[in-house]
């Protein structure tokens, strides 16, 4: 008998992709409002289970496919070590096992990132699956389009979400969906052919009315709002009952840092673009003085010093003999501010005011440079830095220690200062993570990695705010563990100070979004407010300052030089190259945690972070090429009628023995019931073969089963059996792929 399932043409894929993108708009506000990330790997999750629907994969091969890819995703986001290391999949293990008790207590806040990626990942399983159900069951889809709409709607009119062109984006999905869906209805309740002049006939008046119905709609004159914004009125309201707002932050660039902790909001406002020979973080100031609840800066009996753009800034990070890189970065600014942002090292700044004089004002106890245009403080047009990037040797890292700064006893007095009241069990901590470590720059790395532990979450909403009487880094180190770049490096640097090391907090932005790459080498990249951060800077005798980054999620671009004997190897703390950056001529540094070994060659434990360091900065690229493997499989998989026998036909040519007759039989029998001509229950083999044979009007299948039958029964009699049957069998299999 034939196979009833309906023929899927490329109307019923564009069913699909039209579905995608309507759950697509579901995903896109997350980014905006939520600190969720890895989307394009949600989305893909998304696309490949549709496509397997769309492919018609069998249930169990399906759900092990998409088991793996959630397993995989939750691995690489959350855990070190390889997929394949039992280890994590314990610590996997016991966290759904801790966190299904979180939630028989409805404790939602405690819920860790790991397991909310898999009640994610849950959560979209299932929506994929209930669209497949609308699509082929119901073949309905108007409930989810008009929450869709109602989704998207609130998100625009309550939260900084600008929703226009979602709306757009989603009545076209809509209308093209619902369209096709009344087309297929149409055809099974009226038994129409569908074909591709039916198909036709009802697709171009649907893409017709589509764009004239949304051209009209877009160019139409719009009415003012009848109502009034309701978000104005709820947070008079928060206000005046006493709630209100001051606990949430917007993100950026601040000059107060004397009271951190506290949640804050995403802002996308552009500040500057950047053109640079590679990535670097931007550094705007630092701040010296701990004061159990933020950081202040010792101004003491420092002078602004003024310089001219001609003139080389009065900066020196780091000691003549630190092996260095010179390169140059073009800032252009797109918001006044009148402080500049320029990469660790730089030297130079050149830029033009105009008609008016430019200098520039230096704060040595911040080192935050200002531009000052005829002696007043103002923003600056685009300008150029040059800078040297350093190398910084391993060697003398280790052979810096205390015994270099005995006599600069203001310096280190100054950098490890820490409150008096500062609680003992900090210091405590911070002794026994280093107490296995003899040099400054093992202890700094020591501490940077606790704080790459499981243990410690960042996050941008549920971050707690300090008592009165507690401290900001003892209530992030022993009671929340939960918080963003300010409670990382703020712990780090406390902690460094704490078992004597020399260090320092630094703020200003992280490299920003690459953009694209110019026509003269140089990368171009977007810097906005969201990309506001704040890491660590240790001193180091004979070196000079060296950044860390402790922030869960962050890595920073320092680049280390392991002196060997004959060569030397360059290690850094993130790869130049952008996921989507075409090939550069500058060599790509490596991952920084290779920078934590002891020994010039990389250990085993060092080259698994190596992968997984490779694996993070290529992620797009990865999962970019897996899916389209995932959708090629899928194709071949959904074609094999077609070049499934022929490949049979290739594996059984040149075969002589009369045992492969039985083999090539059992697959003719497959490739049969495959094609729609299935065996009945109770159905004997000469009956089946009258069947086939009555359906191509061929008497080859007969033939072939009383051969087949014949080798069953009678065993090897006939030397030349299979060779006699081959040229009915491939006659046979040809026709199932035709």
């Amino acid at each position: 008998m034939r196979n009833d399932n309906p023929k899927k043409d490329f109307t019923f894929f564009l069913l699909y992709i039209f579905s995608f993108l309507l759950l697509w708009e579901w995903l896109r506000p997350l980014k905006e409002l939520t600190d969720t990330g890895h989307l394009s790997v949600f989305l893909g999750f998304v696309f490949i289970s549709l496509m397997m629907s769309y492919f018609n994969m069998p249930i169990l091969p399906s759900a092990i496919i998409k088991i793996i890819i959630i397993l995989y995703s939750v691995h690489f986001m959350y855990y070190e070590g390889t997929f394949f290391s039992l280890e994590w999949f314990g610590q996997l293990f016991n966290e759904v096992l801790a966190n299904s008790g979180i939630i028989m207590n409805a404790e939602w806040t405690e819920i860790s990132n790991a397991f909310r990626t898999l009640l994610f990942f849950t959560l979209l399983w299932l929506m994929a699956y209930l669209i497949q159900y609308w699509l082929i069951n119901r073949k309905q889809i108007f409930v989810f389009f008009f929450m869709t709409l109602v989704y998207i709607t609130v998100l625009d009119t309550f939260t900084p979400y600008e929703a226009d062109l979602a709306i757009v984006r989603t009545v076209i999905a809509g209308f093209a969906v619902m369209g096709m869906l009344a087309y297929y209805r149409i055809a099974d309740k009226e038994a129409v052919n569908k074909n591709l002049k039916s198909a036709k006939r009802w697709m171009v008046p649907l893409v017709a009315m589509i764009i004239l119905s949304v051209g009209v709609g877009y160019a139409a004159p719009k009415a003012d709002p009848i109502w009034p914004d309701p978000v104005p009125f709820i947070t008079s309201y928060n206000e005046d009952s006493g709630e209100g707002s001051g606990g949430v932050k917007k993100v950026g660039y601040g000059t107060d840092d004397s009271a951190l902790g506290g949640a804050f909001i995403g802002d996308d406002r552009v500040v500057f673009t950047a053109e640079a020979d590679g990535r670097h973080y931007w550094r705007i100031e630092t701040k010296d003085v701990y004061t159990g609840k933020g950081w202040v800066a010792d101004k003491g009996t420092a002078v602004p010093v003024e310089f001219s753009p001609e003139q080389a800034i009065p900066m020196q990070p780091f000691e003549e003999q630190v092996k260095t890189e010179q390169r140059k970065s073009r800032v252009t600014p797109k918001i006044g501010y009148p402080h500049i942002v320029y990469p660790l090292g730089v030297t130079q700044v050149e830029a033009s005011a105009g008609k008016s004089v430019l200098q520039f004002s230096l704060d040595p106890s911040t080192e935050k440079i200002m531009s000052m245009a005829d002696g007043q403080a103002g923003s600056i047009g685009p300008y150029s830095l040059t800078f040297n990037h350093p190398v910084y040797s391993v060697e003398k890292l280790k052979a810096a220690g205390p015994e270099e700064l005995a006599a600069e006893f203001a310096f280190v007095s100054k950098y490890t200062q820490v409150p008096e009241e500062l609680p003992e069990r900090v210091v405590e901590l911070a002794e026994e993570i280093t107490k296995d470590k003899e040099t400054w720059l093992e202890k700094a790395q020591a501490i940077e990695k606790y704080f790459r532990s499981n243990e410690f979450v960042y996050d941008q909403t549920n971050v707690a705010v300090p008592d009165d009487d507690q401290d900001y880094v003892d209530q992030f180190l022993f009671e929340t563990q939960r918080g963003y770049c300010d409670n990382f490096s703020t712990s780090m640097v406390v902690m460094m100070r704490s078992v004597g090391i020399p260090a320092r907090w630094v703020k200003g932005y992280t490299e920003g979004e690459y953009i694209d790459t110019l026509g003269n080498g140089r990368r171009l990249y977007e810097v906005t407010n969201n990309n506001a951060h704040s890491w660590v800077e240790g001193y180091f005798p004979g070196v000079g300052w060296v950044p860390f980054e402790p922030t869960q999620g962050f890595s920073n671009n320092v680049q280390f030089e392991y002196d060997n004997n004959n060569d030397s190897q360059n290690q850094t703390g993130q790869e130049e190259e952008e996921d989507t950056t075409p090939a550069d001529p500058v060599k790509p540094e490596l991952p920084e945690e290779q920078a934590s070994v002891d020994q010039p060659k990389v250990s085993f434990s060092e080259g698994l972070k190596t992968a997984g360091a490779f694996l993070k900065d290529n992620l797009q690229k990865i999962f970019l090429t897996l899916l389209v493997v995932a959708v090629f499989t899928a194709i071949l998989y959904r074609l094999r009628g077609k070049w499934l026998p022929i490949v049979y036909i290739l594996l059984y040519k040149y075969k002589k023995q009369n045992k492969y007759l039985e083999k090539a039989y059992i697959v003719l029998l497959k490739e049969l019931g495959r094609y729609g001509l299935k065996r009945e229950k109770g159905q004997t083999l000469r009956d089946y073969a009258n069947y086939v044979d009555s359906f191509f009007s061929t008497n080859e299948m007969r033939w072939l089963t009383e051969k087949y039958e014949e080798y069953l029964y009678r065993g090897n009699m006939d030397e030349d059996m299979w060779q006699d049957a081959k040229k009915y069998w491939e006659f046979m299999i040809r026709k199932v792929s035709a």
